[in-house]
């Protein structure tokens, strides 16, 4: 499932192929429940005629703000694509076309038919139940900690809360924890200031590579946005927990070791992370 780095290149990419500033002339849509919680019919009524004023991220949202102040968000889930394309694509597995005013189309792709398209009228409507983002600059370590001590969950499912801090998933939380050297299994209020400081630092660091190096799973298939832009995320190269059962780790040569916390596969070193 995309994270915030690769939600972030999608975002990216749809703000290099430059659709903010045109309107929505035309929106079809093939299967219903890709929508939420609007209707087929309510949800054209309200896009149709719309100009695109931006496009940016929240959390693990793709959100297109519209010219009248309201928000079009897009969760991708686990196969959801968008294709930019002049003309039409075809595919039986296209569940929504977007025709822009310059005669390009905005198509998602949806295999599985998890990802959901939302049409709020301010971002407190969808978004309110949200936690910081961890790339602000509002968020110090200082508050980061005192946050942690607030909570007596373990660290990695946690982390996962969106509700907590939004945008992390499985792989950068893993990647973090083994950063800040870190047992996923550990209480959040046992956790001194110097190493939440740590964890923030190690959380920022992994996920600005990562959205340099265009996500993990963005180098799948044809990745979650097709355009001229688009190359594969290389960013699963440098993972160093993920995915990495029993091979060495990089800093101790112990093997990696995986286990289930909060009902989620986790990866990590038994001997740099001890509990």
């Amino acid at each position: 499932m995309p994270e915030l780095p690769e939600v972030e290149t999608v975002v990216r990419d749809l703000v290099a192929a430059q659709i903010a500033g045109h309107r929505i002339r035309h929106v079809e849509v093939l299967h219903p429940s890709i929508l939420a919680p609007l209707p087929p019919r309510e949800f054209i009524r309200r896009v149709t005629g719309r100009k695109i004023a931006g496009v940016t991220r929240r959390a693990k949202f793709i959100v297109f703000q519209l010219d009248d102040g309201g928000l079009l968000t897009l969760h991708l889930r686990m196969t959801g694509q968008l294709h930019l394309t002049r003309g039409g694509r075809g595919d039986k597995h296209d569940h929504l076309h977007l025709e822009l005013d310059d005669g390009r189309t905005l198509t998602y792709h949806d295999p599985r038919r998890f990802g959901r398209w939302k049409l709020a009228r301010n971002a407190a409507e969808i978004f309110r139940a949200l936690g910081p983002e961890p790339l602000d600059g509002q968020l110090t370590p200082a508050a980061f900690a005192q946050r942690l001590h607030q909570h007596h969950r373990q660290l990695k499912p946690l982390l996962l809360d969106q509700g907590f801090l939004a945008g992390l998933g499985n792989i950068y939380v893993d990647e973090s924890l083994f950063a800040a050297r870190l047992h996923p299994r550990r209480r959040a209020q046992t956790v001194k200031p110097v190493q939440a400081r740590a964890l923030l630092a190690a959380i920022r660091k992994i996920l600005s590579a990562a959205i340099r190096a265009r996500g993990t799973t963005l180098g799948l298939g044809e990745g979650n946005f097709a355009s001229p832009y688009h190359m594969h995320g290389t960013f699963k190269l440098k993972l160093k927990a993920y995915g990495r059962t029993g091979k060495p780790c990089v800093r101790c040569g112990t093997a990696i070791k995986r286990i289930v916390v909060g009902q989620r596969s986790t990866h990590f070193c038994p001997q740099c992370q001890k509990r």
